[in-house]
């Protein structure tokens, strides 16, 4: 990507921004408008749009030299790449798809960005009491939300697929990098880590090629370096989970991850009712009680993570997990009739803004 296709970028990221906004959250504050730096200098945020992980990306770069800043940006890009070609599970060719191969009849070894991953679901699925899972591939491979078509299936399908989930199956050994299955049918499912994994590392380039102040975003899942060149934070749009109006709130965020989990992400709808693709290790079904989850932590791949652990756990128990871990700021949706209830952690009160044209369709509690 070169300074001369800056304007076919900006163009793409227009067009994109949809997309961008499905999965929960979409930058505001990356408004590509030149802004003068306190030393003088004019810095400007510069938006370089990708696709990965089967969906768009975005490398907000605030800087005043756009040329120097693009092979930043894509050196990002081929990151993006090549963790999606070890992380996926679309292909039969990933690291993911070997050790699912394998690892229910041997102790494998695990490529080195995958053991991190693997460490940290496990780790989230210790920490929240089993409701996030990594063996629930065979559910959500069952519901068409991996490679199908989603649909609501068998009640007796469902019961067989489910006898296979449980991490408790899982035998990683963090220091060898080794994993094992103890039973020969468990599968792993790393999608719901693999896009703020990939964004950290991003963010770790940016600051190893001396970027002070950037926003990484894969369809939601952020992290935010830094500040843009006309504020002192970045500010991120939560998108309204039942798509009245674009976003319904908002938060600023400066040296942090940002996740959002929603049924609008991808669902079904049978009987009058709304299915999405969050799975609940615990039932074998779609989880339900909350519509949407947005989550802030220190680092991408926690806010990835805790949003789907928190959803999971629906509103009563994710509040009280949330104020037990004090990584974890969340921001929870719960459906109401009239009015949808959003509640707020008190963390987050100073930082949190609803929007005006929300009023009459949110309620506001903190806790």
């Amino acid at each position: 990507m070169t300074h001369g296709r800056l304007h076919d970028v900006r163009r793409a990221a227009r067009r994109v921004a949809p997309a961008l906004a499905l999965v929960g959250c979409a930058a505001l504050a990356a408004r590509f408008a030149p802004a003068h730096a306190t030393d003088g200098a004019q810095r400007r945020s510069y938006p370089f749009v990708g696709r990965t992980m089967g969906t768009y990306d975005q490398v907000v770069i605030v800087t005043a030299d756009s040329a120097a800043a693009a092979p930043i940006a894509e050196a990002c890009q081929h990151e993006f790449a090549r963790l999606d070609s070890v992380l996926t599970n679309w292909t039969t060719t990933s690291e993911v798809a070997r050790l699912n191969r394998t690892a229910g009849t041997r102790t494998t070894h695990v490529q080195a960005d995958v053991a991190r991953v693997i460490a940290a679901a496990m780790r989230t699925w210790r920490e929240s009491d089993g409701a996030y899972d990594i063996t629930v591939e065979p559910l959500v491979r069952l519901w068409g939300f991996l490679a199908g078509t989603p649909h609501v299936p068998p009640r007796s399908d469902i019961r067989a697929a489910y006898a296979h989930v449980g991490a408790q199956r899982v035998k990683f050994d963090s220091t060898a990098s080794t994993l094992r299955f103890t039973q020969p049918w468990v599968k792993i499912d790393l999608g719901g880590l693999g896009k703020g994994y990939a964004a950290d590392v991003a963010t770790g380039i940016l600051r190893e090629r001396g970027v002070s102040d950037a926003l990484v975003d894969l369809s939601g899942k952020m992290y935010a370096l830094g500040h843009p060149a006309d504020a002192d934070a970045w500010r991120i749009g939560i998108r309204d989970p039942r798509d009245r109006i674009p976003y319904f709130a908002r938060l600023t965020l400066r040296d942090e991850g940002i996740a959002t989990s929603g049924k609008y992400e991808q669902f079904v709808d049978a009987d009058g009712k709304r299915y999405g693709h969050i799975m609940d290790p615990r039932t074998g079904w779609p989880a339900q009680g909350l519509i949407s989850v947005t989550v802030v932590t220190p680092d991408a791949i926690t806010a990835d993570a805790w949003a789907t652990a928190l959803f999971v756990l629906g509103p009563r128990d994710a509040r009280r997990k949330a104020l037990e871990r004090g990584n974890v700021s969340a921001v929870l949706v719960v459906p109401g009739a009239q009015v949808d209830t959003v509640f707020v952690e008190r963390s987050l009160e100073d930082r949190f803004v609803l929007e005006d044209a929300a009023r009459t369709l949110f309620h506001v509690e903190y806790f």
